[in-house]
């Protein structure tokens, strides 16, 4: 059979459906041939059509494009790129090597793939991966509408799609375990938690083998497909599934009220350093997609996995721009968090850029797009090369959020007991003023987190002092060495009933903090029910119950399950927590304000000896008024309480010494606190809330009202 061809334009880039066939476009600078390989089946050894491209017919300027007639959506497909294989002069052409379209949208070949055979020399179209037409104007959203959340309402869960229900008790199919069809089904247990966006680890088409020998590529920071569906998340095998099942993820997350974060790894590809394997941009076009050191045989390594994205070059910049308005526009994602995002600040030699710079860079194409306008972007920002923009981001990119490290750390050594960290604790309690110095911008741009998929859970975190790594094959010798981490006395599981209780009592003082504080909160799954890897702080290869979500802990750990729940919707209901601008530091303002504390009213004690902390948060328009308290010292201290008017109380909503159900009350419940001060226990938090009395009444009457006609 001889396939009707067309000469085929050089827009848009990669394969676009129409009504009578398929146009192939595909950029490369420096290649002397390139031929379209098409497939009938996904795993088929090699391609039933071979089409030359003519440099003449199908060639403008650096752009090589076909149309071929009667073709369409789920043909598969790939290239073979021919040129001088000089890696000399950065030139890494290899005919040998079947290569993927880079705006592929879907990939295939998974069953067949060799990583080895992408490497090593000969020919390796039997075991490669190749990419499938998608037609994303056929998938019926059936009116789907985007939350658009404001950050200022908004709860982040961190959450691996595989481990999210990968683990045999998670109550569902095992062909849907591990998928995305599997997230679907655990949508009431979200809702339920509170969380209004989950963040989800890369699911952009990634290198599973990328790992040492016998371990997997597990969290998904090797990408290869930047517009395609990572294939093992699906239940459906047919060449289209994964696409389909992803958009009916979104859709179903958004119908609950749910936000979807793509977390994005433009700093750095799969195909690794010199020795790496020639997938798809190494042999298309090796010094422009990448940077390349003084010597071109080599790749700048700013990302510490072996070459760096060259995100600031034009063409590199555009396909960068086209993903994130692809996923948008097309799969209908919230926002993104940028990997090692600082990457994206320097140059294409690797030179730091400033901050607003007059060379236009990759950041401000991004915060200029219409399409993009509106979705949430957050930034890591540091890379592994020594840069760190915390604090610094928004003067790059005016639309950007960071990931706030410092609060990780500062949160985590004053409830840990070191000294001198009363003062670091107030300032990201506060949104972080001394790092955000900027004016004006939205308080919310400080992601706060305790812990995320990088490093330990929040239950090693209170149950190792050390990493213990030794699974991952690297004598222990990866990851971070500084935790600040505290085991309360024992390390690793124990069954002493005081070191779990203290241990229990952290967990509760560590998500209060979180809580507590002004900016946007992020969650790390299974945090809630104590998921534990064990010691293991950089599980990125270990695909296995270690790092899986284990369901059964939603019944053992019910009561801090309750305790996370009750505070996530706390304060979801409390316009204080949802203040744009910097609160107030004053006594009687009529504004949004903040009053610190120690154990004496209006004297908080900021010396490098001190280990607490008191607040009244208070909103006068919106009637809200919460005392509270972190107590980091190994002794009980008693605390003054702030004077109420005359029909006001304070009522106990959290005191994480207490037993359950009593370490969180909801407000109708919440048990009246009489006298001028109150105790609070060695190593806990308490958050106390005025009423008036008579509404309270009222509250609790209506409350026991609804459960009587039950409502």
């Amino acid at each position: 059979m001889t396939l009707d061809l067309l000469p085929g334009d050089s827009y848009p880039l990669g394969a676009t459906v129409y009504p009578n066939g398929v146009n192939f476009s595909l950029f490369s600078k420096s290649a002397e041939a390139i031929e379209l390989l098409l497939f009938e089946h996904p795993n088929d050894p090699q391609p039933t059509y071979t089409i030359p491209l003519d440099p003449k017919q199908n060639r403008k300027f650096f752009y090589w494009h076909v149309f071929v007639v009667g073709i369409g959506a789920g043909q598969i497909y790939a290239f073979r790129a021919y040129g001088p294989c000089a890696p000399e002069q950065g030139l890494r052409f290899n005919g040998e090597k079947v290569l993927l379209d880079p705006y592929a949208r879907a990939i295939v070949g998974d069953e067949i793939y060799s990583r080895d055979a992408a490497i090593g020399p000969g020919d390796n179209c039997a075991q490669a991966l190749r990419g499938v037409v998608v037609d994303p104007t056929t998938y019926d959203w059936e009116g789907d509408i985007n939350p658009c959340r404001p950050y200022s309402t908004t709860v982040i869960y961190e959450l691996h799609v595989g481990g999210f229900t990968r683990h045999p008790n998670s109550g569902m199919a095992p062909e849907n375990r591990g998928c995305y069809a599997g997230v679907v089904e655990k949508i009431p247990y979200l809702k339920d938690l509170g969380v209004t966006a989950v963040e989800l680890l890369p699911i952009h088409y990634f290198e599973e083998a990328d790992a040492r020998p016998g371990l997997t590529n597990y969290w998904g920071y090797s990408t290869l497909g930047f517009f395609a569906p990572h294939r093992a998340y699906s239940a459906r095998r047919d060449p289209l599934g994964p696409v389909d099942e992803f958009r009916d993820m979104v859709k179903a997350l958004h119908r609950a009220g749910i936000e979807v974060i793509l977390d994005v790894v433009f700093n750095h590809t799969a195909e690794g350093n010199h020795e790496g394997p020639t997938l798809s941009f190494r042999g298309l076009e090796n010094s422009i997609y990448y940077m390349l050191e003084d010597n071109p045989a080599h790749y700048c390594n700013f990302s510490g996995c072996g070459n760096t994205f060259n995100g600031n070059h034009p063409i590199v910049g555009r396909l960068i721009l086209d993903c994130l308005r692809y996923w948008v526009a097309e799969m209908h994602v919230d926002g993104f968090r940028f990997d090692l995002a600082s990457v994206l600040t320097r140059d294409t030699i690797g030179q730091p850029q400033a901050g607003r710079s007059t060379t236009p860079n990759v950041l401000w194409v991004i915060e200029s797009d219409p399409v993009l306008a509106g979705t949430k972007l957050i930034a890591e920002a540091w890379d592994a090369a020594g840069l760190y923009h915390v604090g610094e981001f928004v003067g790059f990119a005016d639309w950007f959020s960071e990931w706030n490290g410092p609060f990780r750390d500062d949160a985590r050594r004053f409830i840990k007991g070191d000294a001198a960290t009363v003062d670091r604790l107030a300032a990201r309690l506060l949104a972080s003023p001394d790092i955000y110095q900027r004016q004006g911008i939205d308080i919310n741009r400080s992601v706060n987190f305790i812990t995320c998929h990088d490093g330990f859970t929040l239950n090693d975190l209170v149950s190792y002092n050390h990493k213990h790594n030794e699974a991952n094959g690297e004598d222990n010798r990866d990851g971070a060495n500084d935790n600040f981490s505290w085991n309360c006395g024992e390390e690793g599981e124990t069954d002493d009933p005081e070191v779990e209780a203290l241990r229990l009592r952290q967990i509760k003082n560590l998500f209060t903090v979180l809580l507590m504080s002004q900016g946007t909160p992020m969650l790390l799954m299974g945090d809630e029910v104590r998921r534990t890897q064990s010691g293991n702080n950089n599980g990125y290869c270990q695909d296995n119950p270690l790092s899986w979500f284990d369901w059964s802990a939603v019944e053992q750990q019910a009561d801090l399950l309750r305790f996370v729940r009750g505070l996530i919707h706390f304060i979801q209901a409390r316009e204080i927590f949802r203040q744009e601008g910097l609160l107030e530091v004053a006594y009687g303002s009529q504004r949004p304000h903040i009053v610190w504390h120690g154990v004496q009213l209006g004297s908080p004690d900021w010396g490098e000896d001190s280990h607490s902390l008191a607040f009244t948060l208070r909103h006068p328009h919106c009637n809200e008024h919460l005392y509270v308290v972190f107590n980091a010292y190994w002794r009980p201290l008693t605390f003054e309480l702030p004077p109420l008017d005359q029909c006001d109380r304070w009522h106990r909503i959290v005191d994480t010494a207490l037993n359950p159900p009593e370490d969180f009350c909801d407000l109708d419940a919440a048990p009246l606190i009489e006298g001028d001060d109150y105790q609070v226990e060695a190593r806990s938090a308490i958050v106390l809330m005025a009423k008036i009395k008579e509404e309270v009444g009222r509250n609790a009457q209506l409350t026991a009202n609804r459960q009587i006609l039950g409502q």
